[in-house]
């Protein structure tokens, strides 16, 4: 079910936003639309990487394990090639680890 909301917005802001709709053969309100559904779709997609780093962090600090994106690299481009890949094996990073 819809709901109405009202925006206020700058003149310069509407004629652009008129303009910008009438070139893309949209409305002003289905452009409109648009363009907050895609604006919120990047700010959950945002939240969501950034909610996966924390975990990923905590992760790596319960564990202190990781693995070496040039041993990852070799590893997919192994794969892909369709040769025999070796799995990388994790190493644990320590304070003195600056790779």
């Amino acid at each position: 079910m819809a709901s109405t909301t009202t925006l206020k917005l700058p003149g310069e802001l509407k004629a652009r936003i008129v303009e910008a709709a009438k070139a893309s053969g949209k409305s002003p309100h289905a452009f409109m639309i648009e363009a907050l559904n895609n604006h919120v779709r990047l700010a959950e997609m945002r939240r969501s990487f950034i909610n996966d780093a924390v975990a990923s962090a905590a992760e790596v600090n319960a564990n202190g394990k990781v693995y070496t994106m040039e041993d990852i690299q070799a590893y997919i481009l192994a794969l892909t090639a369709g040769k025999a890949a070796k799995r990388p094996k994790p190493i644990t990073l320590d304070d003195d680890y600056s790779h």
